[in-house]
Protein backbone atom coordinates (compact mmCIF):
# COMPACT_ATOMS: atom_id res chain seq x y z
CA UNK A 1 0.00 0.00 0.00
CA UNK A 2 1.05 3.46 -0.86
CA UNK A 3 1.26 5.93 1.28
CA UNK A 4 -2.14 7.99 2.60
CA UNK A 5 -2.54 11.18 0.18
CA UNK A 6 -3.66 14.43 1.25
CA UNK A 7 -5.67 17.52 -0.30
CA UNK A 8 -3.46 20.11 -1.53
CA UNK A 9 -1.58 21.59 1.39
CA UNK A 10 -2.58 24.80 2.95
CA UNK A 11 -0.60 27.85 1.54
CA UNK A 12 1.18 30.34 4.33
CA UNK A 13 3.30 29.97 7.32
CA UNK A 14 3.81 26.79 8.68
CA UNK A 15 5.39 25.92 12.43
CA UNK A 16 6.75 23.20 12.79
CA UNK A 17 7.12 22.14 16.70
CA UNK A 18 10.73 21.02 18.18
CA UNK A 19 11.56 17.30 17.21
CA UNK A 20 8.41 17.02 15.41
CA UNK A 21 8.28 13.68 13.58
CA UNK A 22 5.76 13.33 10.50
CA UNK A 23 5.26 10.19 9.15
CA UNK A 24 5.51 9.21 5.31
CA UNK A 25 2.42 10.95 3.54
CA UNK A 26 1.66 12.48 0.59
CA UNK A 27 0.09 15.70 -0.94
CA UNK A 28 -1.87 15.33 -4.24
CA UNK A 29 -1.47 18.57 -5.19
CA UNK A 30 1.74 21.19 -6.30
CA UNK A 31 3.75 23.12 -4.06
CA UNK A 32 6.59 24.52 -2.31
CA UNK A 33 8.32 24.83 0.94
CA UNK A 34 10.81 27.46 2.13
CA UNK A 35 12.17 27.60 4.86
CA UNK A 36 12.40 30.36 6.93
CA UNK A 37 13.95 29.63 10.90
CA UNK A 38 15.51 26.31 11.96
CA UNK A 39 15.36 23.20 9.86
CA UNK A 40 14.80 19.30 8.92
CA UNK A 41 15.21 16.46 6.78
CA UNK A 42 12.64 15.68 4.30
CA UNK A 43 13.25 11.88 2.79
CA UNK A 44 11.01 11.92 0.07
CA UNK A 45 9.95 10.00 -3.50
CA UNK A 46 12.93 12.61 -4.91
CA UNK A 47 15.41 12.06 -2.42
CA UNK A 48 16.77 12.85 0.84
CA UNK A 49 17.59 16.80 2.19
CA UNK A 50 18.62 18.38 5.23
CA UNK A 51 17.38 22.04 4.59
CA UNK A 52 18.22 25.14 6.63
CA UNK A 53 16.94 28.73 6.10
CA UNK A 54 16.82 29.89 2.57
CA UNK A 55 16.43 26.09 1.13
CA UNK A 56 13.60 25.99 -0.89
CA UNK A 57 12.17 21.95 -2.10
CA UNK A 58 9.82 21.74 -4.84
CA UNK A 59 7.01 18.65 -4.54
CA UNK A 60 5.00 17.75 -7.23
CA UNK A 61 1.60 16.22 -7.31
CA UNK A 62 0.74 13.07 -5.59
CA UNK A 63 4.68 12.62 -3.96
CA UNK A 64 5.17 11.02 -0.79
CA UNK A 65 7.44 12.02 1.87
CA UNK A 66 8.10 12.53 5.67
CA UNK A 67 9.84 15.24 7.94
CA UNK A 68 12.06 14.86 10.52
CA UNK A 69 12.32 18.72 12.26
CA UNK A 70 15.42 19.81 14.35
CA UNK A 71 15.43 20.04 18.14
CA UNK A 72 14.73 23.89 17.44
CA UNK A 73 11.49 23.34 15.33
CA UNK A 74 11.10 25.08 12.02
CA UNK A 75 9.46 27.93 10.51
CA UNK A 76 8.01 27.07 6.89
CA UNK A 77 6.42 29.27 4.33
CA UNK A 78 4.49 27.19 1.36
CA UNK A 79 3.58 28.66 -1.68
CA UNK A 80 1.84 27.50 -5.17
CA UNK A 81 4.39 25.81 -7.72
CA UNK A 82 4.36 28.21 -10.68
CA UNK A 83 3.76 27.19 -13.89
CA UNK A 84 7.22 28.27 -15.14
CA UNK A 85 9.13 25.30 -12.86
CA UNK A 86 5.86 22.86 -12.86
CA UNK A 87 8.60 20.44 -15.58
CA UNK A 88 11.42 21.39 -13.52
CA UNK A 89 13.52 18.00 -13.05
CA UNK A 90 15.46 19.91 -9.75
CA UNK A 91 13.81 19.48 -6.33
CA UNK A 92 15.73 21.46 -4.55
CA UNK A 93 17.78 24.67 -4.28
CA UNK A 94 17.87 28.03 -2.35
CA UNK A 95 16.10 31.64 -2.82
CA UNK A 96 18.08 34.98 -2.15
CA UNK A 97 15.23 36.83 0.23
CA UNK A 98 12.85 34.98 1.76
CA UNK A 99 11.23 37.40 3.71
CA UNK A 100 10.13 39.30 0.68
CA UNK A 101 8.21 36.22 -0.36
CA UNK A 102 6.81 36.34 3.40
CA UNK A 103 5.77 40.14 2.44
CA UNK A 104 4.04 39.29 -0.67
CA UNK A 105 2.51 35.79 0.50
CA UNK A 106 0.76 38.06 2.59
CA UNK A 107 -0.91 40.64 -0.03
CA UNK A 108 -0.84 38.44 -2.79
CA UNK A 109 0.17 34.45 -2.75
CA UNK A 110 0.70 34.50 -6.90
CA UNK A 111 2.73 37.15 -6.86
CA UNK A 112 5.10 35.35 -3.96
CA UNK A 113 4.60 32.30 -6.44
CA UNK A 114 5.88 33.97 -9.20
CA UNK A 115 8.76 35.96 -7.40
CA UNK A 116 9.66 32.68 -5.84
CA UNK A 117 9.95 31.05 -9.80
CA UNK A 118 12.09 34.17 -10.57
CA UNK A 119 14.82 33.76 -7.15
CA UNK A 120 14.74 30.00 -7.29
CA UNK A 121 18.36 28.26 -8.04
CA UNK A 122 18.26 25.09 -8.16
CA UNK A 123 21.39 22.96 -6.15
CA UNK A 124 22.95 19.92 -6.88
CA UNK A 125 21.38 16.68 -5.16
CA UNK A 126 23.88 14.52 -2.74
CA UNK A 127 23.30 11.13 -1.50
CA UNK A 128 23.44 11.38 1.96
CA UNK A 129 23.94 7.48 2.66
CA UNK A 130 23.45 4.03 0.71
CA UNK A 131 19.71 4.49 1.55
CA UNK A 132 19.53 7.61 -0.56
CA UNK A 133 21.42 5.32 -3.80
CA UNK A 134 19.20 2.77 -3.70
CA UNK A 135 16.06 5.60 -3.67
CA UNK A 136 17.72 6.37 -6.74
CA UNK A 137 17.81 3.83 -8.18
CA UNK A 138 14.45 2.32 -7.68
CA UNK A 139 13.32 5.66 -9.12
CA UNK A 140 15.34 4.99 -12.53
CA UNK A 141 12.12 2.27 -12.87
CA UNK A 142 13.89 -0.76 -14.09
CA UNK A 143 13.60 -3.68 -12.33
CA UNK A 144 15.96 -4.49 -9.40
CA UNK A 145 17.30 -7.52 -7.41
CA UNK A 146 17.66 -6.37 -3.74
CA UNK A 147 19.60 -9.14 -2.33
CA UNK A 148 21.92 -8.47 -5.93
CA UNK A 149 21.81 -4.88 -5.16
CA UNK A 150 22.59 -5.13 -1.45
CA UNK A 151 25.77 -8.13 -2.32
CA UNK A 152 26.97 -5.25 -5.10
CA UNK A 153 26.95 -2.39 -2.93
CA UNK A 154 28.33 -3.62 0.53
CA UNK A 155 24.98 -3.80 2.14
CA UNK A 156 24.01 -6.83 4.75
CA UNK A 157 20.90 -8.20 3.14
CA UNK A 158 19.00 -8.38 6.04
CA UNK A 159 19.67 -5.11 7.04
CA UNK A 160 18.47 -3.26 3.14
CA UNK A 161 14.83 -3.60 4.08
CA UNK A 162 14.93 -2.55 7.44
CA UNK A 163 17.74 0.37 7.03
CA UNK A 164 15.76 2.08 3.96
CA UNK A 165 12.41 1.60 5.98
CA UNK A 166 14.19 3.92 8.65
CA UNK A 167 15.21 6.97 6.09
CA UNK A 168 12.32 6.35 3.90
CA UNK A 169 9.16 5.61 6.22
CA UNK A 170 8.40 2.79 3.54
CA UNK A 171 9.91 -0.21 1.99
CA UNK A 172 12.20 -0.69 -0.97
CA UNK A 173 8.91 -2.28 -2.64
CA UNK A 174 6.56 0.14 -1.60
CA UNK A 175 9.00 3.12 -2.89
CA UNK A 176 9.19 1.53 -6.00
CA UNK A 177 5.62 1.10 -6.79
CA UNK A 178 5.13 4.96 -5.84
CA UNK A 179 7.40 5.88 -8.46
CA UNK A 180 6.39 3.80 -10.88
CA UNK A 181 2.94 4.94 -10.37
CA UNK A 182 3.87 8.72 -10.56
CA UNK A 183 5.98 7.94 -13.80
CA UNK A 184 3.14 6.34 -15.23
CA UNK A 185 0.60 8.81 -14.18
CA UNK A 186 2.73 11.64 -15.61
CA UNK A 187 3.23 9.58 -19.32
CA UNK A 188 -0.19 9.83 -18.99
CA UNK A 189 -0.78 13.45 -18.40
CA UNK A 190 1.96 14.56 -20.41
CA UNK A 191 0.97 13.00 -24.12
CA UNK A 192 -1.12 10.34 -25.61
CA UNK A 193 1.28 7.08 -25.54
CA UNK A 194 -1.32 3.99 -25.54
CA UNK A 195 -1.67 3.27 -22.01
CA UNK A 196 -0.71 -0.53 -22.94
CA UNK A 197 2.77 0.93 -24.37
CA UNK A 198 3.29 2.68 -20.93
CA UNK A 199 2.27 -0.39 -18.58
CA UNK A 200 4.88 -2.44 -21.07
CA UNK A 201 7.73 0.66 -20.84
CA UNK A 202 7.39 0.41 -17.02
CA UNK A 203 7.32 -2.93 -16.11
CA UNK A 204 4.24 -3.33 -15.10
CA UNK A 205 2.75 -6.64 -15.19
CA UNK A 206 -0.38 -5.37 -17.88
CA UNK A 207 -2.20 -2.73 -18.02
CA UNK A 208 -4.69 -3.58 -15.49
CA UNK A 209 -1.97 -3.60 -12.80
CA UNK A 210 -0.83 -0.06 -13.72
CA UNK A 211 -4.51 1.19 -13.73
CA UNK A 212 -4.96 -0.06 -10.17
CA UNK A 213 -2.06 1.47 -9.27
CA UNK A 214 -2.61 5.00 -10.89
CA UNK A 215 -6.15 4.60 -9.53
CA UNK A 216 -4.59 3.82 -5.82
CA UNK A 217 -2.09 6.65 -6.11
CA UNK A 218 -4.42 9.71 -7.46
CA UNK A 219 -7.82 8.42 -6.39
CA UNK A 220 -8.83 8.06 -10.51
CA UNK A 221 -8.23 5.85 -13.65
CA UNK A 222 -5.78 6.53 -16.34
CA UNK A 223 -8.82 6.76 -18.77
CA UNK A 224 -10.05 9.39 -16.13
CA UNK A 225 -6.83 11.06 -16.39
CA UNK A 226 -6.48 10.81 -20.59
CA UNK A 227 -10.02 12.46 -20.31
CA UNK A 228 -9.20 15.39 -18.47
CA UNK A 229 -6.48 15.93 -20.64
CA UNK A 230 -8.07 16.11 -23.46
CA UNK A 231 -10.81 18.47 -22.28
CA UNK A 232 -7.13 20.81 -21.14
CA UNK A 233 -6.08 20.32 -24.81
CA UNK A 234 -9.39 21.52 -26.38
CA UNK A 235 -9.32 24.45 -24.36
CA UNK A 236 -5.86 25.47 -24.77
CA UNK A 237 -4.12 23.53 -27.68
CA UNK A 238 -0.69 24.74 -26.56
CA UNK A 239 -0.81 23.23 -22.66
Amino acid sequence: MGSPCFADAPLGLLEHVPNELRPRHCHDGAFVAVVLEGGYQEAGDEGRFDVRPGDALIHHPFESHLDRVEAKGARVLLLGLSPALADTAHVRGRVADPDLLVRLAARDPRAATAAFAEQFVAAPDAALDWPDLLARDLRRGEPILLGEWAERTGVRAETLSRGFRAAYGCTPKAFRADARARAALAAIRAGAEPLSDIAHRLHFADQAHMTHAIARLSGATPGAWRRVKSIQDAVDPTV
